[in-house]
């Protein structure tokens, strides 16, 4: 039994030192940023209301051009395939749509007979 509690105190321990290294890493990550004091806007030029009504333009401009790259960046990620590939595909659609067609059709004429035959037309 001697050996039982040993060996289930040397595993707490492993543990417990993990945890400890973990928590020192979570403290390490994520230091506490410094507050930076706000100064007020002059509110009585007419330059600042010019200035700030082209910056609203800039931040819609960059907003667009970000959101531009962003796409162009995720369709350099798409895996395109190639013509041969779009080709196969695309015949097997026409034929899968071929097929439901005659059936379909197949159908429409096996329930119009019937009913022709049901109303005396």
């Amino acid at each position: 039994m001697a050996k039982n509690k040993n060996k289930q105190s040397s595993v707490t321990e492993s543990q417990t030192t993990e945890l400890q290294e973990e928590v020192k890493v979570e403290q390490t990550v994520s230091p506490q940023e410094e507050v930076k004091p706000v100064t007020p806007a002059k509110k009585d030029t007419k330059n600042n209301k010019d200035n700030g009504k082209k910056n609203k333009k800039e931040k819609k401009q960059s907003k667009i051009g970000k959101k531009l790259k962003e796409t162009t960046s995720e369709l350099k990620k798409v895996n395109w395939p190639t013509f041969s590939q779009v080709v196969k595909k695309t015949g097997i659609v026409l034929t899968v749509v071929v097929i439901f067609a005659v059936i379909l059709f197949g159908i429409d004429r096996l329930l119009s007979w019937l009913f022709g035959l049901l109303t005396g037309i």
